[in-house]
């Protein structure tokens, strides 16, 4: 395995986490990042980088930014953007991952993309509901620039410092496996 390898592995794990907070935002970054010859795509995954795809990801980002924005409508979000976020956090990491064998591509995608983004996406899923039960939704837009910022640290790191974003998705991974421990009900002796 090569370290140019090891380094795509990298960048689409820190994408596929980000993609946990923002399901559009790390595919806008990325497309972003293929457009200006920042990195490059597996050849079926060229388009990302089109001047269409930047576009349309650049205004789905906008969207997704500011309705998140609007309490009861990011909960109504959050139930689309669960299973949308194992999609895309799959794709980002078949997307990035370079020189490996389709079936060894596909399982790390898979396990590592969808599984991260999945898990990132539905801790903050529950996070939210939490947030609208407890405050009636007025602490839901910190919620939501706590993510969104979040998303764009990650991804940022993602591109430029694809080591570093690892780490970071490690942590993150931790904190929400630290707060769910808390969190879950403890069984009766």
């Amino acid at each position: 395995m090569t370290s140019e390898t090891i380094i795509s592995i990298f960048l689409g794990v820190g994408l596929a986490a980000s993609v946990g907070f923002r399901v559009f935002l790390p595919l806008f970054a990325l497309s972003m990042a293929a457009y200006f010859d920042v990195w490059q795509l597996n050849d079926n995954w060229q388009w990302i980088g089109s001047l269409a795809a930047v576009i349309t990801l650049g205004v789905a980002t906008l969207v997704e930014i500011f309705a998140y924005f609007i309490p009861w409508v990011d909960n109504l979000l959050d139930s689309v953007a669960v299973p949308l976020a194992a999609v895309a956090g799959t794709a980002v990491m078949v997307s990035t991952v370079a020189d490996l064998d389709p079936v060894i591509t596909w399982s790390l995608a898979i396990i590592a993309g969808g599984g991260t983004a999945t898990a990132i996406k539905g801790a903050g899923a529950t996070g939210r509901l939490a947030s609208t039960a407890t405050t009636g939704g007025l602490a839901n837009p910190l919620v939501s620039t706590l993510e969104t910022g979040t998303a764009a640290v990650v991804t940022t790191a993602s591109i430029f410092a694809p080591f570093f974003a690892a780490i970071l998705v490690i942590i993150i991974l931790f904190i929400i496996f630290r707060i769910y421990r808390k969190l879950r009900p403890r069984p009766k002796t």
